[in-house]
């Protein structure tokens, strides 16, 4: 037999207690704990009072000896028990203190193994990253391989060191460093400004510690380099468009371009 639990064996004696301090009026004292769980159960709602008739017939049918029959079943489709000639009704099974309901278990929601598949935001290096960064090497190589063969390279003539042209302009990637000689020192534009800057890139993973991805949400990282591109952006353009011969500033439109590639 199926032992009831602890907690509601004392969850029932509660009930009878508090029924017992109201006067007792809902059921009589020789009716168990089930009848302080009916005086109760009108208040708190705890036992429907369809499950407590259906326990007090069955109860009265079993002492009786008579058949059990419930009001929840239609009139022409209720069975009634009858015991047979000279045999004894079976007793009705019970449990302790009379209770004719069983608690079989209880189950938490959910399962026990979790089944869903957790998301990962890391992936390995092999193959995810080289094989695309191999394709991609491939296709430039083939492109400029393919560009090489049509296009000539912009070869100025040979040089002549009796002849210096002026401007004498550097490549375009070394532009900025040159309009920087033309405003400060060249221990201040060449080493001073070139090393702030790149002490600064180095500096911005431990400054700027968030851990998202999103571009909403790097607001400082993302203003940080537009702020480098665009100062050594806007050196090179005036480096190449808008100086003339002696690295004088000259405007393209007035006086045309001063840079070969």
């Amino acid at each position: 037999m199926t032992e009831i639990p602890e907690h509601l064996l004392k969850r029932a004696k509660e009930a009878k207690a508090k029924a017992a301090a109201k006067g007792g009026d809902s059921a009589p004292p020789g009716d168990g704990d089930g009848g302080g769980a009916a005086a109760d159960g009108g208040d708190s709602g705890k036992i429907p009072a369809h499950l407590l008739a259906r326990s007090q017939a069955a109860r009265g049918a079993a002492d009786t000896g008579g058949g059990v029959a419930t009001a929840e079943r239609p009139a022409g489709g209720a069975v009634a028990t009858m015991p047979a000639a000279g045999a004894q009704a079976p007793p009705l099974a019970t449990g302790p203190e009379g209770h004719t309901q069983r608690l079989l278990t209880v189950v938490k929601a959910g399962s026990i193994q979790d089944v869903k598949a957790k998301p990962m935001d890391k992936v390995h290096t092999w193959p995810h990253l080289l094989v695309g960064e191999f394709v991609a090497c491939l296709a430039m190589t083939a492109f400029l391989l393919v560009f090489s063969a049509v296009v000539n390279a912009p070869l100025l003539s040979l040089a002549n060191f009796n002849l210096t042209p002026n401007p004498s302009k550097a490549p375009w990637y070394f532009l900025g460093l040159q309009e920087l000689l033309t405003m400060f020192h060249p221990m201040v534009a060449g080493v001073t400004i070139p090393g702030m800057g790149i002490f600064a890139l180095i500096l911005a993973p431990y400054t700027d510690r968030n851990p998202s991805t999103r571009p909403e949400d790097r607001k400082f990282a993302i203003s940080l380099f537009t702020l480098f591109l665009m100062f050594w952006a806007v050196l090179v353009i005036i480096g190449s468009f808008f100086r003339g011969p002696g690295f004088n500033f000259t405007f393209p439109w007035n006086d045309g371009v001063f840079f070969d590639l």
